[in-house]
């Protein structure tokens, strides 16, 4: 498979929009022996299932719920409930308990009541690691014309501000036009400057350009090693507050400093 081999940093498998009504017994089947080898690769596996309380939802949880699978998403979540029901429901499964270690979750926010209830739904479950934006979903029904950047804008916010309540993770949701690296690029960094931790890309073409934005930049490296060092001399000299490469720096900006590091050793930043 190409994708093992290629960037991306996770592995995203849809049983949901990607898949026809006609051949979704086909895909479970196809991606359930598929999980059951040996993986070669140390990217996350992330599997979309069908919308908790649809007719194919039971069958695709009992399909991937094995340890090739890292993390499931849950697509068109609108209530805390419902996050929490199916996580129930999924943790009681037999096959959960043969795993030898914990599911995490990922959840879609991609409609108006999922919106409007994003900061429940953030914080409704442990196993939660974070939320992602399904654009077109929300849009659509809202007469919103693709692209809108004063929507999406909001939306992002809004879907930042509940992740960074709850202490998860938010990821920005796909880009369709793949003939556009530009827009894509312009696009991806309005997501990185709202503090979204990555993108999802639709085509392979994608994942070089989202790699290269949301990867911890060197010069914001250097920077954040400078404050951490400079912040362990002002704490012994008693001072709250100091100044680093001629920028004021206090406490929330000390804190940044330590998560970009963390963020730097994930990517494995030299």
């Amino acid at each position: 498979m190409k994708a093992e081999t290629s960037d991306a940093d996770a592995l995203s498998f849809d049983l949901e929009d990607s898949v026809d009504s006609t051949r979704k017994a086909e895909a479970r089947e196809l991606l359930s022996a598929h999980l059951s080898t040996t993986r070669s690769h140390e990217k996350m596996v992330i599997v979309r299932v069908n919308p908790f309380g649809s007719p194919d939802f039971e069958a695709d949880v009992e399909a991937v719920l094995q340890d090739g699978l890292d993390i499931l998403n849950l697509p068109k979540v609108d209530r805390a409930a419902d996050v929490v029901a199916a996580i129930a429901h999924i943790e009681g499964r037999p096959e959960a308990h043969a795993r030898t270690r914990p599911l995490r979750y990922l959840v879609n926010i991609e409609s108006p009541a999922g919106l409007l209830d994003v900061a429940d739904i953030a914080a409704a479950h442990p196993a939660i690691m974070g939320l992602q934006i399904g654009f077109g979903d929300l849009f659509a029904p809202l007469g919103v014309t693709p692209g809108n950047a004063h929507a999406i804008a909001q939306v992002r916010w809004q879907v930042r501000l509940a992740a960074g309540h709850a202490g998860i993770a938010a990821y920005d949701g796909a880009f369709l036009d793949i003939a556009a690296p530009d827009a894509f690029r312009a696009d991806a960094r309005s997501a990185r400057d709202m503090g979204f931790e990555g993108k999802s890309c639709i085509h392979p073409s994608q994942i070089e350009l989202a790699n290269e934005i949301f990867e911890v930049r060197s010069d914001e490296l250097a920077h954040a090693q400078n404050v951490v060092t400079a912040a362990k001399t002002a704490k012994a000299r008693g001072l709250g507050a100091f100044v680093v490469d001629g920028r004021l720096i206090d406490g929330p900006l000390i804190a940044r400093a330590h998560r970009i590091l963390d963020k730097a050793r994930r990517q494995s930043v030299p």
